[in-house]
């Protein structure tokens, strides 16, 4: 289970990247307009960049869903102790046949940019849906909890709007791409470097929008960091999970700022991919810790109003 719970995993990021390149070397139209085989064969003779891209995306999308769906009816039927097991599995089902379709539709009929741009976001949620699951399955042996943890109100409030946050900056780095949007500011920071004027048109203004929105998530996640290094020294997945993750938004910003200074260098805007991928799943663990945190909470809670009940009629 713990190794099909990794390969799942890394089946899925390898997904998201994959989904990343087809779109960087624009090879959505690889396979023309048919679907699920490739110009109306199951094996193209006349072979191309943009074909095998494409067809190799369709292929390990095909692998990847059946290896989810294995692990996900084994830990259904072997961890039935885990109660979280049958939201995440819905959840992770749910969005691979929803990315799944929209990838479908794109190719029997067209779609617009901003419709295609929640594909990329769909899939993270379906790749953090499996990492969560994952988690609980190498949580089993007790090698690592977090049943002990106490995050106070204020800090919960910022780890849920800043993981709700990042999924708009997922949509507009997501719109920026399809909108082929990526080059029309060649500068950064700011765009053609002009300083106080207004985006010219709709392209500057996805570009400028998703740099502001991602900025201030770079902001934000310092922030949660500066509190989690103050507040929770003693608790080691919040104080070095959000160093990570300050880790990760960092990197994403780096690697945003060279894909406009290599001229959209594929490697680059691949990294770009990747740490958006690692730095939401992160964040989604962190809502898990709170949903685990609260839960624990309520039975403490629970235990102790019964242990007063006790006490007291014990007493009279």
């Amino acid at each position: 289970m713990k190794r099909l719970a990794i390969a799942s995993t890394l089946g899925m990021l390898l997904l998201l990247i994959g989904g990343a390149l087809v779109t960087k070397t624009d090879s959505g139209d690889g396979c023309g307009s048919s679907w699920p085989l490739c110009h109306g064969q199951f094996i193209p003779t006349n072979l191309n960049i943009e074909l095998v891209i494409e067809l190799s995306h369709r292929m390990m999308t095909g692998i990847v869903s059946l290896l989810v769906i294995t692990f996900i009816y084994l830990s259904w039927k072997h961890m039935q102790n885990i109660p979280e097991r049958k939201f995440l599995s819905l959840l992770a089902i749910a969005f691979i046949i929803i990315q799944s379709l929209i990838g479908a539709l794109t190719v029997l009929f067209g779609q617009s940019d901003f419709f295609l741009a929640l594909h990329f976001g769909i899939s993270l949620i379906s790749f953090a849906s499996v990492l969560l699951l994952s988690l609980l399955i190498l949580e089993v042996d007790k090698k690592f909890t977090v049943n002990t943890l106490y995050i106070d109100v204020h800090m919960r409030k910022n780890i849920i709007g800043v993981t709700l946050y990042s999924l708009v900056v997922i949509y507009t780095g997501a719109l920026v791409r399809h909108m082929e949007a990526s080059m029309i500011c060649p500068s950064w920071p700011l765009c053609n470097n002009r300083l106080l004027s207004l985006p010219q048109n709709l392209y500057e203004w996805t570009q400028m929008g998703h740099r502001l929105f991602a900025g201030l998530l770079f902001l934000w996640i310092l922030y949660i960091t500066s509190l989690a290094i103050k507040n929770y020294r003693t608790q080691p997945v919040m104080y070095y999970g959000w160093i990570i993750a300050s880790i990760f938004v960092s990197l994403q910003v780096v690697t945003g700022a060279l894909t406009i200074f290599t001229g959209l260098n594929l490697f680059i805007t691949l990294l770009h991919a990747l740490f958006i991928s690692c730095l939401f799943g992160l964040l989604s663990y962190m809502i898990f810790v709170i949903y685990r945190t609260r839960h624990n909470e309520e039975s403490h809670n629970s235990v102790n109003n019964i242990k007063t009940i006790i006490d007291s009629r014990v007493n009279l």
